[in-house]
């Protein structure tokens, strides 16, 4: 029997951060759970290509735009579980254990990481509590909290759009509360545009941003907004 998991990352020049995501996956590749890692490209000037084929994974090159690299590699996978990652995250050790336990005990549910910053900054903790509780209370994980369910709940809900922001959001709001479980382990995410914009301002900005996707405003028109 094939390993079940395809795991898709869409990249535009991510750099060594690549390498980092796509060394914690180590542990789903030693017990089988992973059957293949498909990197969506969405032009890259730097070697993220070339470490993407270092690493053994499947290279799909196309126009950039997350919506559009996530939906392109749910269309390649071939692995009846997906999982959806963050080129800039990474995953704890035990990601794989939590996977398999979420695959017995809730099938039907899609799941989602705990979220973790790679920053010692006070700023850091708080902000992770926040999105986790987020996460917990409204069932609105973001995209660097990975997403991970089964191919038929993920064609069932239609799949992420084609938008260049808020995919993430319209995904979950699409599987909804009920559909949605959080798993022990945990994705350690980059802070850099925290560390560069300020934790908390950046934390409203992009608060602000998400109540007004809720309330019907043009994700293209935001995604000018956000950088």
């Amino acid at each position: 029997m094939p390993a079940p998991l395809s795991i898709i990352i869409p990249t535009l020049n991510a750099g060594e951060d690549l390498i980092s995501c796509l060394q914690s996956l180590t542990p789903g590749l030693q017990t089988g759970l992973v059957r293949e890692l498909l990197i969506v490209d969405g032009g890259s000037s730097d070697k993220t290509v070339l470490y993407a084929y270092e690493a053994g994974a499947r290279v799909i090159c196309g126009a950039s735009g997350r919506g559009r690299q996530l939906r392109a590699g749910a269309e390649n996978a071939r692995g009846d579980w997906l999982l959806f990652l963050h080129a800039d995250s990474f995953l704890e050790q035990n990601w794989a254990d939590a996977l398999i336990g979420h695959m017995q005990a809730a099938p039907e549910r899609a799941a989602y990481f705990q979220l973790a910053y790679r920053s010692d900054a006070s700023e850091a903790r708080w902000l992770e509590a926040r999105a986790n509780r987020r996460a917990k209370w409204f069932g609105l994980p973001y995209g660097d909290q990975g997403l991970f369910l089964s191919r038929s709940l993920y064609e069932a809900v239609g799949g992420f759009p084609d938008q260049p922001l808020m995919e993430d959001v319209a995904i979950v709001r699409a599987l909804g509360k009920s559909r949605l479980s959080g798993v022990t382990a945990r994705a350690f995410t980059s802070a850099e545009k925290y560390e560069r914009d300020g934790w908390r301002k950046r934390a409203y900005a992009n608060a602000w941003l998400l109540t007004r996707y809720m309330l019907g405003a043009s994700p293209e028109k935001l995604a000018q907004k956000y950088r």
